[in-house]
């Protein structure tokens, strides 16, 4: 007595054996998951294959329930992919189960160079108000200048040299070069800090360099920069690539902004130095004023001027 075939009024002639089999396989794949309409569209897709691939094995002599489990076997972890599918729309998901937890070492090295950043930062400022006043008192700002900086810069190198959840470490030269300018950076800032305080020229000018310094570093650093993202958020930022500024889009432009901000700041610090050896030291952050608002309008044409030509 031969087998009766039923049609199946979606998906063409198939035994009511393995179209059985097929449902309840995928209804336990997509078990326990919100089915959005994404998702049946899926279930859908995946259902036409496995009733054309139950088909083509039933008529080369394969069992109906063989035929459906191995169908389901060449397709492969449906539940794996039901879950990758419903994790798209959910960073927070994703996020989850990508989540690298800080080595245990590296938290107790960055609390302790806090801490120290902290009170060296705070030694620094009870020196330039004149709260502390030791026998040498410009010996003593540079020593707590260089702490600072060397403090702070050991803790940005540190935390770029640490995988997270969302990115992968710099490399060990990289690394470096970022420590450097954030050394620079602060050094410049300590060393402005000891010119207010005390008005000597030399802090003054050792500040200007430092932070040219710190500028072109970073400048260069960050233009030269490679995506350091991983997989899983790379494919998240392509879902949102409409709303993402120019600079992601377009990496040449983040490369003359770099250029223009190197530009428009060794212009201000100039400015800042002739303005004040000439017109008085009163007026000289005027300068600095002029830099930073031409930045940001640079910024602004840069980033939304683009979106509109876009």
């Amino acid at each position: 007595m031969t087998s009766t075939k039923h049609p199946d009024p979606t998906h063409g002639s198939v035994p009511v054996s393995s179209s059985l089999n097929i449902h309840r396989l995928l209804d336990e794949a997509f078990a326990g998951v919100e089915v959005t309409h994404d998702l049946q569209d899926l279930k859908e897709e995946m259902r036409g294959n496995l009733v054309a691939r139950v088909a083509e094995l039933e008529a080369a002599g394969v069992a109906p329930s063989e035929a459906a489990r191995r169908a389901m076997v060449e397709v492969g972890d449906v539940r794996a992919i039901v879950e990758e599918m419903a994790d798209v729309g959910d960073p927070t998901s994703q996020r989850q189960r990508q989540r690298v937890r800080p080595r245990p070492a590296y938290v107790v090295r960055t609390v302790l160079l806090s801490l120290a950043g902290v009170a060296a930062l705070l030694a620094l400022a009870a020196l330039a108000l004149g709260a502390w006043t030791g026998p040498t008192p410009n010996v003593d700002h540079g020593v707590l200048t260089v702490v600072v900086a060397l403090l702070g810069a050991a803790i940005v190198g540190d935390a770029l040299r640490q995988e997270t959840t969302t990115n992968y470490p710099v490399t060990r030269g990289r690394a470096i070069g970022y420590t450097a300018a954030t050394a620079f950076g602060l050094g410049g800032l300590a060393s402005g800090i000891g010119y207010v305080s005390s008005g000597d020229l030399p802090w003054l000018l050792a500040g200007i360099v430092l932070c040219l310094a710190s500028i072109v570093g970073f400048t260069y650093l960050l233009a030269t920069q490679t995506n350091r993202h991983k997989p899983w958020v790379v494919r998240e930022m392509a879902r949102h690539e409409h709303a993402a500024d120019g600079f992601e889009r377009d990496p040449a432009a983040a490369a003359r902004f770099g250029i223009y901000t190197v530009s428009i700041w060794l212009v201000a610090l100039t400015g800042f130095a002739v303005i004040g050896f000439t017109i008085g030291w009163a007026w000289s952050w005027l300068a600095l004023l002029a830099g930073m608002v031409a930045m940001m309008l640079t910024l602004a044409r840069m980033l939304f001027g683009r979106a509109h030509e876009a």
